[in-house]
């Protein structure tokens, strides 16, 4: 899933989840078949996990408490099963670990103009330069622009963009060698190597997850259809 905020564009693969704060705009968009569960946070929950917007990784136990939480009834009584599973959610969301999943959006209408059209073409090579016509701003204007607006150097952006994007079209079941072409990289060695330092999964890892998921997806269908006879 991909979803952004005025701010911030988030990426959510399988075995990950977003926390994200309360009365926060958002748009989300799917890309292929997902299965979402929802946890809704009070306020005094939320600063318990304090933690911001992000997305996180969800641990095989988290996983399972949320499908557990999830399948209680609305209302739960205050001190059964459903007050321990939350509390024990709770606890884990706490402790997760936060991932590089997140991108920041810039608000200045020169430079949305360069984002959007880098993000429509991730492996554009274009630099600033060349950028700086489509922007109607100076080279250094666009490169002060993306260090004020979304904390990073240009380059630095852009790179984040492309491996997100590499990551998203591999769990689509895009071919390594695609994901690479993506993330503007010529050789695979050296894309496998920027992946796994960034993700903590081989580009192959990635792939065999949005397979995987799939699958479940498609088993969860057939049961729902089967179980309404």
């Amino acid at each position: 899933m991909r979803i952004e905020t005025s701010s911030m564009s988030f990426t959510v693969p399988p075995t990950a989840a977003l926390f994200l704060r309360a009365n926060e705009s958002h748009s989300v968009t799917m890309d292929g078949p997902v299965a979402l569960r929802e946890l809704f946070l009070r306020e005094d929950a939320v600063a318990r996990a304090a933690l911001k917007s992000a997305v996180i990784a969800v641990s095989p136990l988290l996983r399972e408490l949320i499908l557990a939480a999830c399948a209680e009834p609305v209302n739960w009584e205050l001190g059964g099963r459903g007050h321990h599973l939350t509390e024990l959610v709770l606890d884990e969301i706490s402790r997760a670990t936060p991932l590089p999943l997140s991108l920041p959006l810039p608000r200045d209408p020169r430079l949305m103009r360069v984002v959007a059209a880098l993000r429509l073409h991730p492996s554009d090579g274009r630099g600033l330069d060349e950028l700086a016509h489509m922007a109607g701003a100076s080279t250094r204007t666009l490169a002060r622009l993306f260090r004020s607006e979304t904390g990073l150097g240009f380059r630095q952006w852009r790179q984040q963009m492309r491996m997100t994007e590499a990551l998203n079209a591999l769990i689509n079941g895009a071919p390594p060698t695609r994901a690479a072409a993506l993330a503007g990289f010529v050789g695979q060695p050296a894309f496998g190597a920027a992946f796994r330092k960034i993700f903590g999964l081989t580009p192959g890892q990635a792939r065999t997850l949005g397979k995987s998921l799939a699958k479940s997806i498609s088993a969860e269908e057939t049961l729902q259809f089967d179980s309404k006879g």
